[in-house]
C-alpha cells in the first residue's frame, strides 16, 4: 500500500508500538513531530495517551506471554521494565494478580486484552487487533449479522459496478451469448449473456425480497436492457438490506418461508435463503467479469473499481 494511501492512525500506531520506540521521544521522532504535538494527535485520533497505550499494549503481550509459559523474569523485560518487580507491581494494578498467577494456555484473544478506550489490542507479535465499536456505523450489529449485512452491500455495490461497465454496450453485445451452455442453478437454465447473468442477479432479489414480504412474484423483462436493470437495482435494493435489517433485528435467520404453491408446498429457512442468494450473486459477479473481458472491457479504468474483493470495496467505502 503506498504511503499516500495508509492511514493516519495507523502511522500513529506504528509510532507508539515500534520495539524501539521506548519513551515519548522516540515516538515522537519517527512521526517526525514535536513530543507534544505527536501525544496531542495520538490521544485525539485513539482516545488515549501513546504512552499509556504502549503500557498497556505491553501488559496485554505480557499476559499472552504468560499464558504460553514464558518466565515472568523474561517476559518483564520483553515488556521493556527495569526489574522484575516494578514489572510484577505493574502487572498486578493492571490484570489484578500478579503475573505468577497468570493461568496457563490460550482460550481466546479476549484473555489477554485489558479494557481500551479504542479497541486497540496485542493479537500476536506481528499483528494488532482492533476491536469493532458496536455503536458505529448506525449501530450496526456487531455479530453474524454485520457479516451478512456487508456482504449484501458489497453485492448491491459491485452488481452496480458491473452495470455501469455495461453502459455503453449495444443490445447485440448486451445479450450476446459470451460462454455458451453455462448454467448455475439447473431450474433456472442457461446464463449466457451478460444480460441474462446480471438479470438473474437482479431479478433473484425481486423474486425474494416478494416472497418475504408478501407480495406477487414481479415479472421483469428478461432479458432487460442495462438500464432497466439498473433502474430495477436501485428499487430493490434498499427493501433487500430492510429485510435483512428486519430479520437481524428479531434474530428470524432460523425462521421458515413455506411457499404453498408448490406441489407438495415447500419450506425455505430465512438464513438459508440469504446465503442461497449471496452465493450465487457471487457466482454471477464473477461470471460477469468474464464475459466482460471477452468483451474488451475488463481493464477498464472505473472509478473506485476494487474488482469483486470485499476486503478492498470496505476499505475504499
Amino acid at each position: 500500500m503506498s504511503d499516500a494511501r495508509r492511514d493516519r492512525l495507523q502511522e500513529l500506531l506504528d509510532a507508539v508500538l515500534a520495539d524501539d520506540h521506548d519513551d515519548l521521544g522516540a515516538m515522537a521522532d519517527s512521526a517526525h513531530a514535536s513530543p507534544y504535538h505527536f501525544a496531542r494527535s495520538v490521544s485525539a485520533a485513539a482516545g488515549e495517551p501513546p504512552v499509556a497505550m504502549r503500557r498497556r499494549v505491553a501488559l496485554e503481550r505480557a499476559a499472552w506471554r504468560l499464558r504460553g509459559g514464558a518466565s515472568v523474569t523474561e517476559t518483564a523485560w520483553e515488556a521493556g521494565y527495569d526489574s522484575v518487580e516494578g514489572f510484577a507491581r505493574a502487572y498486578a494494578r493492571a490484570w489484578g494478580h500478579p503475573p505468577s498467577a497468570t493461568p496457563p494456555g490460550h482460550p481466546t484473544a479476549t484473555a489477554h486484552w485489558l479494557e481500551a478506550p479504542n479497541g486497540v489490542h496485542f493479537h500476536s507479535p506481528t499483528a494488532l487487533w482492533v476491536a469493532a465499536d458496536p455503536r458505529a456505523a448506525g449501530g450496526a450489529p456487531a455479530g453474524a449479522g454485520a457479516v451478512t449485512t456487508v456482504m449484501a452491500h458489497h453485492d448491491l455495490a459491485d452488481t452496480a459496478v458491473l452495470l455501469d461497465r455495461c453502459a455503453g454496450m449495444g443490445r447485440e453485445e448486451w445479450e450476446r451469448a459470451r460462454v455458451p451452455g453455462a448454467v448455475l442453478v439447473g431450474w433456472a437454465g442457461p446464463e449466457e449473456s451478460l444480460a441474462l447473468v446480471l438479470g438473474r442477479v437482479v431479478g433473484g432479489l425481486e423474486a425474494w425480497v416478494a416472497a418475504i414480504e408478501g407480495l406477487e412474484q414481479p415479472r421483469g423483462a428478461e432479458p432487460d436492457t442495462v438500464a432497466g436493470l439498473r433502474a430495477r437495482l436501485a428499487e430493490v435494493g434498499p427493501r433487500w438490506l430492510a429485510v435483512l435489517a428486519d430479520v437481524e433485528r428479531r434474530d428470524a435467520w432460523g425462521d421458515r418461508l413455506v411457499d404453498a404453491l408448490c406441489d407438495p408446498p415447500e419450506s425455505f429457512v430465512l438464513g438459508s435463503v440469504v446465503a442461497h442468494v449471496l452465493t450465487y450473486d457471487a457466482q454471477r459477479r464473477g461470471l460477469a467479469r468474464v464475459m466482460l473481458a471477452a468483451a474488451g472491457l475488463g481493464d477498464v479504468e472505473v472509478v473506485g473499481e476494487h474488482d469483486g474483493d470485499p476486503v478492498m470495496w470496505l476499505r475504499q467505502a
